[in-house]
């Protein structure tokens, strides 16, 4: 299991470190430092600290990395492996946030497919959700129990257990708990939220 202890991240997978995969991913798309610096509004020697393992980015640090370098949060977190079409319960990548009350896990083998499936759940009302969704992906959520409000728009949607909702990623303007008891839902996005 992945934590991260308020926004900063304590543990990642071993084969690569989050820096060597960051700067891997970063050269591949044929950028330099400063580049990525300013398409994320993080300094250059922040990054390059980052990609020398001398510090950890939080999570919202993490978020605008992945969406400069074009792959989802999820391809910095997970180690590769070869891609098998059953994820087994106890096979799960789960990023645990406890300070925000929050666990989800990822239901697809990899984030190198067509789409993402996600578990989430929520401990406690009023949480608002962090959001990393992008204008090109089409989202599906299932609340499975508790109550999860969607604003899409101008519009807001109160979702109860059992209920579900289809939209246009760039539609979505915020989630939130609003129910004293977890909240669970099944997110699918297609493509994978960057």
């Amino acid at each position: 299991m992945l934590e991260w202890c308020g926004s900063s991240m304590l543990s990642t997978p071993a084969t690569q470190s989050l820096g060597e995969r960051i700067k891997v991913r970063r050269t591949e798309l044929g950028l330099s430092l400063r580049e990525l610096a300013a398409q994320t509004n993080l300094t250059a020697s922040f990054l390059s600290q980052i990609e020398r393992d001398l510090t950890s980015p939080s999570l919202d640090s993490l978020r605008r990395i992945s969406q400069a370098l074009e792959v989802p949060i999820f391809y910095f977190l997970i180690e590769p492996r070869d891609p098998q079409p059953v994820v087994r319960k106890e096979e799960r990548t789960i990023i645990s946030r406890p300070a925000a009350g929050m666990t989800l896990e990822l239901l697809t083998p990899d984030v190198n497919r067509r789409m993402e499936a996600m578990l989430t759940q929520v401990e406690g009302a009023d949480v608002e959700i962090p959001l990393s969704y992008q204008p090109h992906t089409e989202e599906f959520l299932w609340v499975l129990e508790g109550e999860l409000e969607v604003g899409l728009g101008a519009d807001s949607y109160l979702l109860r257990a059992g209920d579900s909702i289809y939209f246009q990623g760039g539609l979505l303007r915020y989630l939130r708990t609003r129910h004293v008891s977890p909240t669970r839902y099944l997110s699918v996005i297609t493509p994978p939220a960057v």
